[in-house]
């Protein structure tokens, strides 16, 4: 008899019954969130919402335990996850995650690579001077570092005029932005190398970093022999501060995955190269907002400002910007 009686009172008919118009209920406040409409939802629907999304888990439980037809618990699966997304799922607009990489996401990935971040850079001094100690001792190395196409009119068989007009002149080229264009792919395509090459447990990487200083020592021997090095500093540091940040850092991203591959710890390479590869990409996103940011200062700011002092400011103020930016919250928030 009790038998009787408990299928009667779970039998799938009566059960739907009962609870049929919170059902219908739930899924007309789902309808109107998921055609984008959420913002239609008033307070009192908010606070419903909840409520008929934790019974129709509570009726599917039910209906799981007691064996009801397979049909229901189909229908009050795909209710309940339906309801999930919308009650626990994230809910940021593009703007809001766009806020959220340049406020956390990017400091944060630089921060995490700060060891490879001190390597990158100590490799791209070796460079530099290695190449200033070439340079200076042989002129000949200059041509040996540094490509035709690179050069120009900058080499060692230039006067001492020459390559003074190089660091105020334009070269008469029409349309800075058409340049700045040309040194943002320029710079960009080296940074990528930077960081795709580390997957080769980063040893191209390192070769890259020394190379690229190496190309900044023979141009510091050259014009440092003509008596030019502080107008070659302004020159360069006027963007440099950010595009070699901006390349240390991809370097550094490289080197991050590389070290992981072939120091994995406890977890698989590739385990270890999946991690290393989110907080390296996060990284490399922001590398080419620096880069933007360079290529302007380069098309732009070296072209029309032509006071030393006032590139070292800038230069100096860039810099700054960088490290506060990426550093200072890491104080302030107390990581380690």
């Amino acid at each position: 008899m009790e038998r009787v009686t408990e299928q009667a009172i779970f039998s799938s008919t009566t059960f739907r019954e009962e609870r049929e118009a919170d059902w219908a209920r739930l899924e007309e406040l789902l309808g109107r969130a998921e055609r984008g409409s959420v913002r239609r939802l008033s307070d009192d629907d908010l606070r419903e919402l909840p409520i008929l999304y934790r019974s129709a888990l509570s009726a599917l439980s039910v209906a799981r335990s007691t064996s009801l037809d397979m049909a229901l618990v189909a229908y009050l699966e795909g209710l309940c996850t339906r309801a999930y997304f919308f009650v626990y799922g994230v809910r940021t607009s593009f703007g809001q995650r766009v806020a959220s990489f340049f406020s956390d996401d990017w400091p944060t990935s630089v921060r995490r690579i700060w060891r490879e971040t001190l390597i990158s850079f100590a490799l791209m001094m070796a460079g530099t001077i290695a190449a200033y100690l070439l340079v200076s001792s042989d002129p000949n190395w200059f041509n040996s570092i540094i490509p035709g196409s690179l050069a120009g009119e900058r080499g060692p068989e230039a006067t001492t005029e020459a390559l003074r007009a190089t660091l105020y002149d334009d070269g008469g080229r029409n349309g800075l932005g058409v340049f700045a264009t040309y040194l943002f792919t320029h710079n960009s395509q080296v940074s990528i190398f930077a960081f795709a090459l580390g997957f080769a447990f980063g040893v191209p990487t390192a070769l890259l970093m020394v190379y690229n200083g190496a190309i900044l020592g023979a141009f510091t021997a050259l014009f440092v022999e003509r008596g030019l090095g502080f107008e070659l500093g302004g020159w360069l540091l006027i963007h440099g501060s950010t595009e070699l940040f901006a390349i240390i850092l991809a370097g550094a991203a490289g080197l991050h995955i590389g070290t992981k591959i072939v120091f994995p710890g406890m977890d698989t390479r590739l385990a270890a190269a999946r991690r290393a590869g989110r907080t390296a990409a996060t990284a490399m996103i922001g590398v080419i907002v620096m880069l933007m940011f360079a290529g302007l200062l380069e098309g732009f700011g070296r072209q029309l400002i032509t006071d030393d002092w006032t590139r070292y400011a800038i230069a100096t103020g860039m810099f700054v910007t960088w490290c506060a930016y990426f550093y200072i919250p890491r104080i302030t928030n107390g990581e380690r």
